[in-house]
């Protein structure tokens, strides 16, 4: 094989990977503390009086703990004045204090006990009458959130947490380049590695061990990894595949650096394409740049995806989700969360705006033969858009 797909082996190119020379700077204190004052503003916008952040990405955006939420209640508290509120288990003390990022009062509860009346107490105590909640909290706390303060107002704070996420700083724009430049260079090297007879669970285990030697510490984000009629289904097939000539290999993966995600795929083919692969593969090509050229503040993320539907309805496939056609939304917000919005999708309306970050991955199905998935991502600026990664140039040259 040449032009980058093939002719190597798995421990050759693990063997050569060097880890990453020039890492980003993580988040520093000042920034959280920034970001908190604009929660605040946005909190007084929704008529609310604090805000209540449950463990996930919103709770490691904000103070820096990187726990996932569990049937345990931790949040943070967050006051329109005054120092946040840290709620966490006791025995848990000793781990947050060393994730804890920022300044604040940590109020614990033990095993036998119900957090909810700890919150509740803190409201009361701070006044709080009406309460936006993160809309990722699950509602077995709400819930009791609500019944130790029944008199509380319940409000949903994605326009806090969302109006704070949604626009990355220069910093964030930092890592989650990182990630994606690491990710791309752990493609090359997967898409060298590929040989007859390889499973997809091997090239998994490899393109793991890459992303780890590449300095991603806990190796892939995720990974799909698909050949030939596999293809033909965005998320694939349950079982084994197993790679032969000719087939169409569809790679989708990423990493996580300093909590921010990376999410790149490429489409190739091991062997000679089809012409009918190659028209396909062209037009989704186009498609992704159409999408990419449609970018501009203040327009409606829904016209990105029209952008790119619009090259395929001209080529005949579609309308809508028809196949053999787009099947899925043309992409996603990503950062701390893989998806998080708003996401390029008919209907939503949300504008476009500098530091915005989007997958940008119209994928064609053409059924139960195969597909094609092409995903960069890009950041929004003054005058348009900006790859974090180049695309793919040609189905034949995936990497140039």
């Amino acid at each position: 094989m040449t032009n980058g797909i093939g002719g190597s082996t798995p421990a050759a190119e693990l063997a050569a990977i060097r880890p990453w020379a020039s890492p980003a700077p993580a988040i520093t204190l000042d920034e959280r503390g920034a970001r908190i004052e604009k929660a605040r503003r946005l909190i007084a916008d929704t008529g609310a009086d604090a805000l209540l952040v449950g463990a996930g990405a919103s709770l490691r955006y904000f103070a820096g703990v990187p726990w996932g939420a569990s049937e345990r209640l931790v949040a943070m508290l967050l006051p329109y004045s005054g120092r946040p509120i840290i709620i966490a288990p006791a025995f848990e003390l000793g781990t947050l204090q060393a994730d804890l990022a920022i300044e604040a009062d940590v109020r614990l509860w033990e095993e036998d006990e119900n957090p909810a009346t700890l919150v509740a107490a803190a409201l009361r105590e701070l006044g709080v009458n009406t309460l936006a909640i993160d809309p990722a909290m699950a509602f077995l706390f709400v819930d009791r959130i609500a019944r130790a303060a029944p008199s509380l107002n319940v409000v949903a704070g994605s326009a806090v947490i969302d109006g704070c996420r949604m626009i990355k700083s220069p910093a964030e724009l930092a890592l989650m380049q990182q990630a994606k430049a690491m990710t791309l260079e752990v493609h090359r090297r997967a898409a060298r590695a590929l040989a007859p007879g390889i499973t997809a669970s091997e090239v998994r285990y490899f393109i793991d061990q890459a992303h780890r030697a590449i300095g991603a510490p806990d190796g892939n984000g995720f990974c799909i990894v698909q050949f030939g009629r596999s293809t033909a289904f965005p998320h694939g097939l349950p079982g084994e595949c197993v790679l032969a000539e000719g087939d169409i290999v569809l790679i989708d993966t990423g990493c996580v650096i300093g909590g921010y995600h990376s999410d790149i795929t490429r489409t190739y083919v091991f062997g000679e394409a089809t012409e009918e692969q190659k028209r396909i593969w062209a037009l989704e090509q186009e498609a992704q740049q159409a999408a990419f050229n449609a970018v501009r503040p203040g327009v409606a993320c829904e016209a990105v995806d029209a952008a790119a539907r619009a090259v395929l309805e001209k080529a005949g496939l579609g309308p809508g989700y028809r196949l053999p056609g787009l099947p899925h939304r043309t992409g996603h917000g990503i950062g701390l969360s893989i998806h998080e919005p708003a996401y390029l999708v008919p209907g939503d309306t949300t504008p476009l705006a500098p530091g915005m970050c989007f997958s940008n991955e119209p994928m064609i199905v053409v059924p139960d033969q195969f597909g094609v998935r092409l995903e960069d991502h890009f950041y929004v600026t003054e005058t348009g858009a900006t790859w974090f990664t180049e695309p793919s140039p040609a189905i034949d040259r995936p990497f140039g």
